[in-house]
């Protein structure tokens, strides 16, 4: 990275010193017309899901439509690019997912650099993984899939929506923490991954909550861990890998940036509006169901989220050797 990981971090605080009447005004006059919150991925996933949910509460509470505009493409840099080149006016708004954490060390010639381009608005969420296996796996537990796989270096395929994507990077940080030697087999997505999965070919999966828990409940995929390092309110029997794997922990995060550059007044008055809707029952229990941990807070306190996943996974990357598809 060209630029200090702090410097995200810096956008929200040093944006207080601004003087404050001018804001005032500002903030009176939004929005004016209509916004948008640009998803970088397909309708339908729990990223969306959580833009909508978002786009539906400042609708009501602000007056204008905020709609959500799905832009994907390039594992969403082609959304947050839109984002990155547009007016700094509180307008264009991006749901802000892992992906944007992990891009800037798989590819090399983005348009944008997202901890120079963007400021932090919310950290809306914590996301989580699940291990999930073929119920014809011999392992009802995760240490019995470690041992499985140790007795069977290489002959265990994991799956994932593609190389560099979120399921594929956590799997590696375990099979260096757990000494295991897995066979990564991308897919198109992480819905043909889970396909494969049900039909056992391959053996397990390091899946969003949202694309399995449906078949978890039904029987026809087994749940071994979950990767934050807490357990999850949806799936409360199933331990963390940090039960098994000290030290591990894979969390992914949504919240919303704009371009850098937006007044302080606008990203303060989303801020509140967004931390509102965290604090809604009916939002914050979809939410959960979505597999994600509501968290809110600060503009800052995101920036600093955003930060530590870049450098993290920037390390996970370049261990294990992985490149852009």
């Amino acid at each position: 990275m060209k630029f200090p990981r702090r410097s995200f971090m810096h956008l929200a605080v040093g944006a207080a010193a601004l003087p404050a009447a001018p804001g005032i005004a500002r903030a009176q006059a939004y929005p004016s017309r209509t916004a948008r919150i640009v998803v970088g991925f397909p309708a339908g996933g729990a990223t969306d899901i959580m833009a909508r949910l978002m786009s539906d509460w400042l609708t009501e509470r602000l007056g204008q439509q905020f709609i959500v505009e799905n832009k994907p493409g390039a594992s969403g840099s082609i959304g947050t690019e839109m984002v990155a080149k547009s007016p700094a006016d509180g307008y264009t708004l991006l749901l802000t997912v892992t992906p944007n954490a992990i891009n800037p060390a798989l590819y090399s010639n983005l348009g944008f650099d997202f901890i120079r381009d963007f400021a932090p608005v919310i950290y809306l969420a914590r996301l989580a993984y699940v291990v999930v296996v073929n119920p014809s796996v011999p392992a009802t537990t995760l240490p019995e899939l470690i041992a499985y796989a140790k007795a069977n270096p290489g002959k265990i395929n994991y799956g994932s929506a593609g190389q560099g994507t979120p399921q594929n990077i956590t799997c590696e940080l375990f099979k260096m923490m757990a000494g295991v030697n897995l066979t990564h087999v991308p897919y198109k997505g992480g819905a043909p991954a889970v396909a494969d999965l049900l039909a056992g070919h391959v053996q397990v999966i390091f899946a969003p909550i949202s694309e399995s828990i449906q078949q978890i409940k039904a029987g026809k995929l087994r749940a071994l861990a979950v990767t934050p390092a807490a357990r999850l309110d949806v799936l409360p029997d199933v331990p963390t890998i940090a039960e098994f794997v000290p030290g591990y922990e894979a969390s992914g995060f949504a919240g919303v940036s704009v371009a850098k550059g937006t007044p302080a007044d606008i990203v303060d008055l989303l801020n509140k509006q967004l931390n509102a809707a965290l604090a809604d029952p009916k939002i914050k229990g979809r939410i959960v169901e979505l597999g994600g941990t509501v968290t809110g807070g600060t503009p800052a306190e995101f920036g600093k989220i955003v930060a530590e996943a870049t450098e993290k996974w920037a390390k996970v990357i370049k261990v294990a050797g992985i490149k852009a598809e």
